[in-house]
C-alpha cells in the first residue's frame, strides 16, 4: 500500500476537527508516542491526534481513509508486542481522552466505560460496589481498558476467572471508513448473528477503533487466602500446577517464577522475602471465596499436593502488607528484566499439563543459540513469559540467530498443543511466525477479514500479518 504523506492540509483540517490544543506536531510529543514498551524500538508518527469523542474519531478515520493516511491506535502505550507502533508514521490516534466510567449499574451487575479508563481505576470504582472484574494484567495501574481489549488482556486471574472477552457484552466501534457500530447488545445471552463483539477483542486496533464498552461484572470475593512456596527444581514447581488442577480446586491465581527471575526483580525491588540458596522456583498460589474455612481446607489440600513434587514450606502471606509484596514481587518481574539488558520477551502458551516440556524446550533451544532465558508466567494456564536477554550477546547473533531460536521455540509450542501468544497479541514484532500456528488458508480467512473492515488497509496497518 502506497500512503500518502502528511501535508500541512492534512494537519490543518486534523486541527479544525478536534480542535488545536489536541493535535501536536511537536518533537517531544512526537517522540514520547513513538515507542511502547516493546523492547527498545521507535517509530516516530506524523502527528499525535488526541479525539474526545465518537464523532471525532469518525471524522478522523474518515478524513484518513480518503487521503489514504495512515493511523495507528494507541492506548496507554504499555504493550509489548509493538500493537501501538506507529511503523507507517502517519496519525497517532491516543485515546487518552476516553477516560470516563459511565455508569455502574448494580441491578444487572453490568458497567459501561470508556476505552482510555486505566484497569485499575475501574477495579475499585466497581469494588466501592461491591463487584468485582477480575482481569489484571501486569501494568493494570496504568493500561487502559481499551488496550486490554485489543490485546484480549488476561492476568494471574484469568485462570480462575477468564480473560478480558469474557466480560464484554457490546462495543461501540467506529470502523476504518468512518461508520459506527454497535457489535453486540447487553446481555448474557446473544444468539443473533456473527459475533462482532468477540471479534473485535483480541484484533489489536487493526478492524476499528473502540470508544465504548459494556461489561459484564461478578459479585466480589469476600476472602483470599496467599500462599508462595519454594521449589528446589523449575520443573517440578511445573509439574505441581496440574495436579492442583486434577485435584478438584481451581486457585484464583497460580504463577510461576524461576530463579533467575526472583533474583533480578529482588535487585530491581526492596524485599525482604527470604530465598533460599536452593530455591530454583517460587509458585506463588492464591485462593479466593466467600467461606474461609472451605478455603483453608483448599490450601491444606494443595501444600500436600505440593510436597509430592518436592515443593518446601510453604510461606502464608498473613497480612495485607506481606501479600501485597508477594504480588509486587511478581508484577514488577518484566520491568526487572527490561531495566537488567536489552531482551526480547515471548509470550508462550501451552496446556498446562506441558509446561514442564515447555520449560525444558526452552533452555534446551537457549543452549544450542547462545542466549539465556529468564521464565516466570501464569503457570495455571500455560502461559510462559519467556525473556530473552541480549546481555553480552553481539548484534550479529541477536538479529540473526535469535530469530532462528525464537521460530524453533514457538513451533514447540505448537507441537505441545499451544500456540505464539496468550495475551500479548501478534503486533509489529510477531507477525512473521503466524506461518508456524497458521496454515495459507487460516491466514487468507483472516486477512480478508481485515480488508472487509478496512478495504484501504489504513488503520493499523504493519501489524499481526507479515
Amino acid at each position: 500500500m502506497a500512503y500518502q504523506q502528511m501535508t500541512p492540509e492534512i494537519v490543518h483540517e486534523l486541527r479544525k476537527l478536534v480542535g488545536p490544543d489536541h493535535v501536536f506536531t511537536d518533537d517531544e510529543t512526537i517522540n514520547d508516542y513513538g515507542h511502547d514498551e516493546t523492547e527498545d524500538l521507535m517509530f516516530s508518527p506524523e502527528v499525535v491526534v488526541k479525539p474526545g469523542t465518537t464523532a471525532e474519531v469518525s471524522d478522523i478515520l474518515k478524513l484518513a481513509n480518503a487521503r489514504l493516511v495512515p493511523v495507528t491506535p494507541r492506548g496507554a502505550g504499555t504493550g509489548l508486542s509493538g500493537g501501538a507502533l506507529p511503523i507507517h508514521g502517519g496519525i497517532l490516534l491516543s485515546m487518552e481522552r476516553f477516560n470516563r466510567i459511565l455508569h455502574i449499574d448494580r441491578r444487572n451487575l453490568q458497567a459501561e466505560a470508556e476505552p482510555g479508563v486505566i484497569n485499575q481505576v475501574f477495579k475499585d470504582a466497581v469494588r466501592e460496589q461491591g463487584l468485582y472484574y477480575p482481569p489484571d494484567p501486569a501494568s493494570m495501574g496504568s493500561c487502559f481498558l481499551g488496550g486490554n481489549l485489543a490485546e484480549n488482556a488476561g492476568g494471574p486471574k484469568a485462570v480462575k476467572y477468564g480473560v478480558t472477552s469474557d466480560y464484554v457484552l457490546n462495543c461501540e466501534v467506529v470502523l476504518p471508513t468512518g461508520e459506527v457500530i454497535l457489535t453486540g447488545a447487553n446481555v448474557l445471552k446473544n444468539a443473533t448473528g456473527y459475533n462482532l463483539t468477540q471479534l473485535m477483542i483480541g484484533s489489536e486496533g487493526t478492524l476499528g477503533v473502540i470508544t465504548r464498552i459494556v461489561f459484564r461484572l461478578v459479585p466480589l470475593p469476600t476472602e483470599e487466602l496467599l500462599m508462595l512456596v519454594p521449589f528446589p527444581s523449575a520443573e517440578k514447581a511445573c509439574e505441581a500446577v496440574s495436579a492442583v488442577f486434577q485435584a478438584g480446586i481451581t486457585p484464583s491465581a497460580l504463577e510461576f517464577m524461576e530463579r533467575d527471575a526472583i533474583d533480578l526483580t529482588l535487585a530491581y525491588v526492596e524485599s525482604s522475602l527470604p530465598v533460599g540458596a536452593d530455591v530454583q522456583a517460587h509458585l506463588i498460589i492464591e485462593v479466593d471465596g466467600n467461606d474461609r474455612d472451605t478455603l483453608f481446607r483448599d490450601c491444606e489440600r494443595i501444600t500436600e499436593i505440593m510436597g509430592k513434587f518436592g515443593g518446601g514450606e510453604a510461606l502464608f502471606a498473613d497480612s495485607a502488607a506481606q501479600k501485597a509484596e508477594i504480588w509486587k514481587i511478581r508484577r514488577s518481574a518484566g520491568e526487572a528484566v527490561k531495566a537488567h539488558s536489552v531482551y526480547k520477551e515471548e509470550d508462550t502458551v501451552v496446556p498446562r499439563a506441558e509446561l514442564p516440556a515447555l520449560l525444558r524446550g526452552v533452555k534446551e533451544i537457549g543452549h544450542r543459540y547462545g542466549f539465556r532465558s529468564v521464565c516466570y508466567g501464569h503457570a495455571g494456564d500455560g502461559n510462559l513469559h519467556v525473556n530473552i536477554l541480549k546481555e553480552e550477546m553481539s548484534d550479529a547473533d541477536w538479529n540473526e540467530k535469535v530469530p532462528n531460536g525464537i521460530r524453533e521455540l514457538f513451533s514447540l509450542c505448537v507441537k505441545l498443543g499451544g500456540t505464539i501468544s496468550g495475551e500479548h497479541g501478534i503486533g509489529y514484532v510477531q507477525k512473521g511466525y503466524m506461518d508456524i500456528p497458521f496454515n495459507s488458508s487460516q491466514l487468507d480467512i483472516q486477512k480478508g477479514i481485515k480488508k472487509l473492515f478496512d478495504p484501504n488497509l489504513v488503520l493499523n496497518p504493519g501489524k499481526i500479518f507479515a
